[in-house]
């Protein structure tokens, strides 16, 4: 829930914010910039709960703390490919990957009770999936609306303006 406060909260303080400084709203930057700002967040938490995250990695999965930091730093490099503009859409392709790929720790960190903050086994369960499933989607929507299909559609209009 709280990655979803950050990313709406940062969009629109962005949105307000570019709107008064130029004028209009720069979509485009306050999108990718509340993404990134929302990485960033989780991608911390990767080294802040380490241990919760680790459980929720199949058990076939080596070297689950490697995994967790590698994760996390990627979502941070991923952060800094959004506010990039030539990197935009080769980033906005792979954190849809991302967002796919990591979809299965979710579903197992809810069928194990996984608390992930705390690393225990008393987190909602399967409940959870109710709301973080349509959460991913909703991730994939964003990335694919802010760094892929705003400035492809700005880019056909850029005469007019």
């Amino acid at each position: 829930m709280k990655p979803l406060f950050v990313l709406l909260g940062v969009f629109g303080l962005l949105a307000a914010g570019t709107y008064f400084w130029q004028g209009y709203v720069d979509v485009v930057l306050a999108g990718n910039g509340a993404m990134a700002a929302m990485l960033l967040f989780t991608g911390i938490a990767h080294f802040a709960f380490t241990k919760g995250m680790m459980g929720m990695l199949p058990d076939f999965l080596p070297a689950k703390k490697a995994w967790v930091l590698a994760t996390g730093v990627l979502e941070i490099v991923a952060a800094v490919g959004l506010l990039l503009p030539a990197l935009r859409p080769l980033t906005a392709w792979f954190l849809i990957a991302f967002f796919i790929l990591i979809l299965p720790g979710n579903i197992i960190a809810a069928r194990r009770h996984l608390n992930y903050q705390t690393g225990t086994l008393d987190g909602p369960g399967l409940r959870y999936l109710w709301f973080r499933i349509p959460l991913q989607l909703f991730f994939i929507y964003w990335t694919w609306t802010f760094s892929l299909a705003w400035p492809s559609y700005l880019a056909n209009f850029s005469h007019v303006i």
